[in-house]
């Protein structure tokens, strides 16, 4: 569907375009008309698929159509109508960023404030009146407390990656801010995954909302080609360097386990003659922004991260992704590899993984219901030691599935003795009824 065809007003219209929109994705074409209609809405959608533009265009028609702007230079922040909460500094930063591209051509206000941003400047920000603030839940919350903002106002809220807040454990933080809220609003729920505890904060904010899910759960683009290199924790590092040198790549985003294991790939990258930037929650801002900056302009050839990063990041035609370490929890797989293949572009996201990663991956095909082919790289086998210890490995983890493979047949089995005997007993209570 033609972005023409959803009757976006001149102005957004024009800002849209110039963004380069030709299109819209599935999740913009069926969310857009729910959010219009008024209703509270919790939507699901893969990584990548255009979830802000989905969100954002409705909320900014709406403030510039009913002219909701606020002039007043000095009123703490009150005339907030919209309010965006993201989990990680780089995802509110990239909400802001294309919120203010939308809306370049309308008298509508942005404003962003996170944690490891200057309070003082951020306060200065609020207090000349935003129509839009996106935001981080902590940080606000700090404002929320010193009095420099007032959401009272607020019309629209929308919890953007609410899973990952939830897991990053912002959710006394997200019922205090909505407490904040007065008035009565429209709130918008957008989450890579419906979890329980999803579920449970959707029942506590939502008023009868619309449920909108356009792909299946932790499922991976079709775009994205996925590989496994089967090697040696020792020789990752090792190998890691000699696809990207020999395969020419330009733009890697690496993903290791710790700031501290991030830190020593970071350097032997450097010493192997590839220039590597950081970013971690060590990290000041400043860095995080100049390191992924340099990454993007092509000024460094790696980009090593943790999983701060695996949200929020959208790299334009990032080509490649790899787990230099698989993540703890299977869904972030998704995210991770979700950085590339982005808007229907293709992509490549590669997995190192040494025997003591395999459990990692087993929890990673089980959730996206594939299987991965082990590459092995000439030059890169196991030795023997590790060759013995995974073959060990493999033949417990195989009895372990067989003793569950036969537990739970024979669960199915007493079931259906019991349903027999059940259905038994009230055949036989019938037949004396009659006698």
């Amino acid at each position: 569907m033609s972005v023409d065809a959803i009757g976006l007003s001149a102005n957004l219209l024009k800002a849209v375009k110039a963004c380069g929109y030709k299109n819209l994705t599935p999740i913009q074409q069926q969310a857009i008309p729910m959010i219009r209609s008024g209703v509270d809405l919790l939507a699901s959608a893969q990584t990548g698929t255009g979830k802000t533009a989905a969100f954002s265009l409705p909320i900014l028609d709406a403030l510039a159509t009913i002219s909701l702007k606020n002039t007043s230079a000095d009123n703490g922040g009150q005339n907030i109508q919209a309010l965006v909460l993201t989990p990680t500094r780089e995802l509110a930063a990239q909400v802001a960023k294309n919120m203010t591209d939308y809306s370049q051509f309308l008298p509508l206000k942005i404003g962003v404030v996170y944690g490891g941003g200057k309070m003082a400047s951020q306060t200065n920000l609020l207090k000349q009146g935003l129509d839009v603030l996106v935001a981080t839940p902590g940080r606000l919350l700090e404002h929320l407390n010193l009095r420099n903002v007032n959401l009272s106002q607020v019309k629209f809220l929308v919890l953007d990656e609410a899973d990952r807040m939830l897991d990053m454990g912002f959710l006394a933080d997200i019922e205090k801010l909505t407490l904040a809220v007065k008035q009565k609003h429209q709130t918008l729920m957008f989450s890579a995954t419906y979890s329980n505890k999803v579920k449970s904060l959707a029942n506590q904010l939502l008023s009868t909302p619309k449920v909108l899910g356009v792909a299946k759960q932790n499922s991976t683009s079709g775009k994205i080609k996925q590989s496994v290199y089967w090697v040696s924790e020792s020789r990752k590092r090792e190998l890691l360097s000699e696809l990207i040198g020999v395969n020419n790549w330009q733009q890697v985003l690496v993903f290791a386990g710790t700031k501290e294991s991030a830190n020593i790939l970071a350097k032997e990258l450097k010493l192997d003659g590839i220039k590597a930037a950081l970013c971690h929650g060590d990290k000041t801002q400043g860095a995080r922004n100049k390191a992924l900056s340099d990454f993007s302009e092509g000024k460094v050839r790696v980009l090593v991260a943790t999983d701060v990063a695996a949200r929020g990041l959208d790299i334009e035609d990032l080509a490649y992704v790899v787990n230099f370490h698989l993540p703890f929890l299977a869904e972030d797989y998704v995210h991770r590899v979700g950085r590339t293949g982005r808007a229907g572009k293709s992509g490549m996201a590669i997995s190192l993984v040494s025997p003591k990663d395999e459990r990692f991956l087993d929890n990673i095909e089980a959730l996206i219901g594939r299987q991965f082919e082990r590459i092995i790289v000439p030059g890169y086998e196991l030795n023997q030691d590790e060759a013995l210890e995974h073959q060990q490995s493999s033949e417990k983890r195989a009895s372990k599935n067989r003793y569950r493979a036969n537990q739970e047949k024979n669960q199915v089995i007493t079931k259906k003795k019991q349903a027999s005997s059940s259905s038994n007993k009230k055949y036989n209570a019938k037949i004396k009824k009659k006698r």
